[in-house]
């Protein structure tokens, strides 16, 4: 049996790779055992032994700043910009993985600058390992994880894109995901006056948004006004759920909660500080309205302190403050395990992110919610192929790995670490 070396790969379920790879890449990766052999099982064999020890050759660290179209307010900070990170990890064996950092500061404590710096050093201590041992690098990482989430999260989503380019398969499937390759996406209203707000909900729901996440957190009366001007303006077909983003104290969480009631909220994420997981208990237990934890949630021992304070209805999972897909994963299993059910969220990611973010929700049923609009007040989109958007439905690629990549054209400008 003679194979050619694509239709090796493609057998083995490297198809990608092969498409992917130069002529120079190729003929690097037949070296270490991609390609052909002399029968099917010793060329088996061989591509094992080449996956083994494929190393990480060389990472990629570039300023990925895109300007937004008007900033960004929520109860407890402004952003006028992403500004964010984009990690390339480039292997011996010619596969590229893809990642990005979204630091939001008012929610994260990281800065664009912390970023790079923390990824200088994340770069320093991998170069030359297993690009595929994601477990192993999120070990490595240590503290990382803890003071820069969001560079963690870039480095793992470019390893879990190497690792779907290598099995030929979308991260969702390599995930246990497989039958939820679409799926609806709230859009979010930030923070304006009442009027202001009402309007921009309601040129969402034209737009064909079913569910819009609205701000609140800055004083229950202009809370309760802007909610109640929102709903007159959507009518009863739009589902709405409301993000305190810790901007309320547990007296005025309790007072917001039972007036907004009314108004046929779905949710609120983090009435109350983050901090005050005692508070959060309190509130929930008098609110007639469902809570959801997102910043007193950041990685897998949070869920579990949320679980036994019994503090929360959902988790909001964000891969910028988990440290990535693999911990999201972990978060989810945790929640699953106590019967909870969980939405991805995001901060002001591109496309690419969001794609990953997208893999997450796709892999895991108890996942019942997505907020992935990061990147609607982007001036521009840099991102070719990945997630897309269908009215209000987010549709994943069926491509291995993420599959999106930054535009070449778009890279060449970039300012590189």
């Amino acid at each position: 049996m003679t194979l050619t070396r694509k239709s090796f790969l493609t057998y083995l379920g490297l198809g990608a790779a092969a498409t992917a790879l130069s002529s120079k890449g190729m003929a690097a990766a037949a070296g270490r055992g991609f390609g052909p052999a002399g029968s099917s099982g010793r060329a088996l064999e061989e591509t094992r032994k080449g996956v083994k020890s494929m190393k990480i050759k060389d990472i990629e660290i570039y300023a990925f700043d895109i300007k937004l179209v008007s900033p960004f307010v929520i109860s407890i900070g402004q952003m006028d910009s992403a500004t964010d990170v984009l990690i390339r990890i480039i292997t011996d064996a010619g596969i590229v993985g893809v990642g990005e950092a979204c630091p939001f500061p008012p929610i994260t404590g990281e800065t664009q600058e912390t970023n790079i710096a923390a990824a200088r050093t994340l770069r320093e201590m991998f170069v030359g390992k297993d690009p595929l041992a994601i477990e192993a690098f999120l070990r490595g990482a240590g503290p990382i994880v803890h003071t820069n989430p969001s560079i963690v999260a870039a480095f793992d989503m470019a390893l879990f894109d190497i690792l779907g380019k290598t099995a030929g398969l979308p991260v969702y499937r390599l995930l246990g995901g497989g039958d939820r390759t679409r799926f609806a996406t709230d859009i979010t209203v930030s923070l304006e006056t009442p009027e202001a707000m009402a309007a921009e909900a309601k040129a969402f729901a034209d737009r064909g948004y079913r569910t819009i996440k609205v701000k609140v957190g800055q004083g229950v009366d202009l809370d309760v006004a802007r909610i109640k001007g929102i709903r007159e303006a959507v009518g009863d077909a739009v589902a709405l759920r409301i993000d305190a983003n810790q901007g309320w104290t547990v007296p005025q969480a309790k007072e917001a909660l039972g007036r907004l009631a009314a108004f046929r909220v779905e949710f609120c994420e983090q009435p109350g500080a983050a901090w005050d997981i005692a508070g959060m208990r309190e509130v929930r237990s008098e609110s007639p309205i469902a809570i959801m934890a997102d910043e007193a949630l950041f990685g897998a021992p949070d869920a579990i302190k949320l679980i036994r304070a019994d503090a929360c209805d959902y988790f909001n999972i964000k891969l910028m403050k988990a440290g990535g897909i693999f911990n999201s994963v972990k978060i989810a299993h945790i929640a699953d395990a106590a019967n909870l059910k969980c939405m991805v969220g995001c901060m002001l990611e591109s496309r690419l992110a969001l794609t990953a973010a997208a893999h997450v929700v796709a892999s895991q049923a108890n996942i019942w919610f997505a907020d992935l609009d990061g990147n609607s007040e982007h001036v521009e989109d840099p991102i070719v192929g990945g997630v897309r958007l269908e009215r209000d439905e987010l549709v994943l690629p069926d491509g291995p790995g993420l599959g999106c990549d930054v535009d070449p054209a778009y890279l060449k400008k970039l300012r590189k670490i």
